[in-house]
């Protein structure tokens, strides 16, 4: 009798089953670096909103108005006299207003709720105040 080598079946069949656990578990764990990745992202652009509405008040005696809002950075406001100093480019990296990480769009209130000259917010992951975890609301005041 002859002998053949190779692997059975049931070799295969568990050899699938330990690399899909792994791979399963490791997926898991990238997902949640994943989602505290994005909270992250969010707090950073808030940080960039902060610095680039104290350049604004700087040059222009005030931080932009709740009927102007954070577009107020990116291009010139055209309701507002004074404006002759406003720079080309505007205060942002870009011409387009970002969006949170989870494609929303930024709140902006002048005054903030806790009487401070402006306040910034992301509603997090669901988009609606309140939340936890992911979908926790990421403000200016807390930072």
């Amino acid at each position: 009798m002859q002998r053949k080598s190779g692997f059975t079946l049931l070799e295969i069949l568990i050899a699938i089953v330990i690399i899909s656990i792994l791979s399963g578990t490791v997926g898991l764990s990238l997902y949640q670096y994943v989602r505290k990745a994005k909270v992250e992202a969010a707090r950073a652009q808030i940080k960039t909103f902060q610095t680039a509405v104290q350049m604004y008040r700087a040059a222009h005696g005030q931080v932009p108005t709740q009927a102007q809002g954070l577009e107020a950075l990116c291009t010139k406001p055209e309701s507002s006299p004074g404006f002759e100093n406003y720079p080309e480019e505007g205060y942002l990296e870009s011409r387009n207003l970002p969006k949170d990480p989870w494609g929303n769009p930024y709140v902006y209130l002048a005054p903030g709720r806790k009487q401070e000259p402006c306040e910034i917010m992301s509603y997090g992951s669901d988009g609606e105040e309140g939340g936890i975890g992911e979908a926790v609301d990421l403000t200016s005041a807390a930072l």
